[in-house]
């Protein structure tokens, strides 16, 4: 078990910086970064009239985080294992004796990370709110901490799309498809619909498998065990996936 571990965690930090260097040796994390950024702001000012509301907190800043993250994440993900195979790499890879759970790992912490920059570089619109009133800063840090999280779920979701996919445009296209089911799963149209034509208890559960259900709870300043459960529940569902996928294409390279 020890020995277990200890690949694991190399394997992990191995794959962990090869990663985060390639992310910042490229343009795709800061092209990242900046569009989320820019898309983010128009949406919290422009579209949701932040301004017009007279209200000093960052509920329009947040309602936008699932529906960008749902957009964007797996665009930041789709490049993880995909581009293994692009670069015609993947058969050095599984060459080595490396912990297959420490290396998908590796690869979703790096993009992680990245998401997480993302996160820490709005800390200025909470600053913002601050100055223009006396927000719930209690709450805005709950928020915070979920959105973080939810970023990690969307993520692993993209990175166990890539890992299924040899394309980045179908790990792409795929990712967005999945974290769209978890995502309008909550979504109020939709669980009216549900609940219209099978019955009010058929809506509940679908909800409770939403992001939107888990988050939105966030945003009214409660943080709920069972959302922290729900978010690492997802992660380590769709990262056993991740490695269970590159176990098999190991075996059958």
């Amino acid at each position: 078990m020890k020995v277990w571990i200890a690949d694991m965690l190399t394997s992990l930090r191995a794959s962990y910086i090869r990663e985060v260097r390639a992310y910042f040796a490229t343009p795709l994390a800061y092209v990242f970064v900046a569009i989320f950024l820019m898309l983010l702001g128009v949406f919290t000012w422009e579209a949701s009239r932040f301004f017009d509301t007279g209200l000093a907190d960052l509920q329009p800043f947040f309602y936008w985080h699932p529906w960008l993250y749902m957009i964007f994440l797996p665009a930041l993900s789709m490049r993880l294992w995909a581009d293994e195979a692009a670069l015609g790499t993947t058969e050095i890879l599984f060459s080595l004796p490396v912990s297959l759970f420490g290396l998908a790992a590796g690869k979703l912490l790096a993009a992680w990370t990245v998401a997480a920059l993302s996160l820490v570089l709005t800390f200025p619109m909470w600053i913002t709110v601050n100055y223009l009133g006396a927000p719930d800063n209690g709450a805005i840090a709950i928020t915070y901490l979920t959105s973080l999280l939810m970023a990690g779920a969307f993520l692993s979701i993209g990175a166990a799309m890539s890992s299924l996919f040899s394309s980045q445009v179908l790990a792409y296209i795929a990712g967005i498809v999945v974290a769209f089911m978890f995502t309008a799963a909550g979504w109020p149209m939709l669980l009216g619909a549900i609940s219209g034509l099978i019955g009010p208890g058929a809506g509940e559960l679908v909800a409770q498998f939403s992001f939107l259900t888990y988050f939105e709870t966030a945003q009214r300043g409660v943080l709920e065990l069972r959302a922290l459960l729900y978010f690492c529940g997802v992660i380590a569902l769709w990262l056993s996936l991740n490695t269970v996928w590159v176990a098999h294409k190991r075996a059958v390279a």
